[in-house]
């Protein structure tokens, strides 16, 4: 997973992930040359020592909770500098940073996966930065320290690959916690990490439309608190393996009936959706190489910049409709095959409505010639498909009874 944070960051990897911000500090000691003892021979002052931000730095994100990041320095090839960046309370692996620079006492770098720039400044003794992390329109302060051997954090070892489940497992929750998610808390997503299943700021809308595939238009006489209600879940499933999607759908279904006592039937009901289909000229994507059991991936690294990879197109239409969509997404394409590709576009307002409730900025308008196009262009042009508006039969589930969840 990849990070995130709005005003208040989340968490480590995550399926539809938000971003995080880090930044890091520039070391800049001045030494000055001694004066001789002899009043008459006074030595001119040595040079001062350039800065140099080669090593371990490491500073808290205080974003609702103290997200540790550290920042690894060290040379470029023909120059300048280069870093990774970590968020160890998050993931152990790495980040690449984009761009590092030190003009001065001014510290600047960024990391486009995430949207993510920092500007600080240099102390005189060289041993901390202080500056501000932005992502998007959301800004945190950030200090960094130079860390030295006795100092410095220890980076968590990434865990071993998890074999995939047995296809023929029909898997339980052997244990589940489910906690009201902390107020204020940003983000929004859901993974499989660790063995555990986990999900952070869901609402129940969230957790049904996860289970069986829906948009929230698609649930009928839901009460009010469906909507307001926000859970954290951690979840071990009874059974050895990385689930597939459809494992896990299968095992959310059974704790919603059993922790939620949710209870609906089935009904056919016309609503207006989006229909994907294919555009004149075929599909632009490129047909994946993972197999059918690697792990599908679907992630934002920016709100409107979206990775895809080991995906069908009902898949893609899932994820669309209860991410980014404000109705629900009925796949027309007839493609069968798995694709990666990645989606840029600029947002409008009636998209990433369940992520704006938790914390997240929808960038501006703007009418920078650089600026990507809108969804339903970016889609033709990068993608060969259409999308638009549609009103034909779905199906939906109609609430009969739940429960808000029972007790750990």
């Amino acid at each position: 997973m990849t990070p995130k944070y709005s005003a208040r960051k989340p968490h480590g990897t995550r399926t539809i992930l938000l971003g995080l911000a880090l930044e890091f500090a520039v070391l800049a000691p001045i030494l000055l040359g001694l004066i001789s003892a002899s009043p008459l021979s006074a030595q001119t002052p040595a040079a001062a020592t350039a800065p140099d931000l080669t090593g371990t730095w490491q500073g808290t994100l205080h974003v609702g909770q103290d997200l540790r990041t550290v920042l690894k320095v060290s040379k470029a090839d023909g120059g300048g500098y280069k870093a990774d960046f970590y968020s160890i309370d998050q993931a152990p692996q790495p980040f690449p940073v984009t761009k590092i620079t030190l003009d001065g006492s001014a510290v600047k770098y960024s990391i486009s996966a995430f949207d993510l720039k920092y500007e600080g400044k240099l102390s005189a003794d060289g041993k901390t930065i202080e500056g501000t992390s932005t992502q998007a329109a959301n800004s945190l302060p950030l200090v960094f320290t130079r860390a030295t051997p006795e100092t410095e954090w220890s980076i968590p070892k990434p865990p071993p690959p998890v074999p995939p489940m047995a296809a023929d497992t029909n898997p339980n929750f052997e244990v589940a916690t489910i906690k009201p998610s902390k107020p204020g808390a940003q983000g929004k997503g859901f993974t499989f990490r660790g063995g555990h299943f986990m999900t952070f700021n869901t609402d129940l809308n969230d957790l049904i439309a996860f289970a069986y595939g829906l948009h929230p238009k698609q649930i009928i006489d839901a009460p009010a608190w469906f909507a307001t209600d926000l859970f954290d879940i951690e979840a071990k499933p009874d059974a050895e393996g990385r689930p597939s999607m459809k494992q896990m759908s299968v095992m959310a279904q059974k704790l919603l009936e059993d922790r939620f006592q949710l209870k609906f039937h089935h009904d056919k009901r016309e609503l207006s959706v989006y229909v994907i289909s294919v555009a004149s000229g075929g599909p632009k994507m490129t047909k994946t190489a993972s197999a059918p059991t690697d792990t599908p991936a679907f992630f934002f690294r920016a709100l409107g910049d979206l990775t895809v990879r080991n995906q069908n197109m009902t898949d893609f239409a899932t994820w669309m409709q209860n991410g980014v969509m404000d109705r629900p997404v009925v796949d027309q394409t007839g493609l069968t095959d798995r694709y990666d590709f990645q989606l840029k576009w600029t947002p409008d307002e009636s998209q990433f409505a369940a992520f704006r409730g938790v914390g997240a900025v929808v960038p501006p308008p703007t009418d920078s010639a650089t600026a990507p196009p809108l969804l339903y262009t970016a889609i033709t042009e990068q993608l060969g498909l259409k999308m638009g508006p549609a009103k034909v039969p779905v199906g939906v589930i109609v609430i009969d009874h739940a429960e808000k969840p029972s007790a750990n």
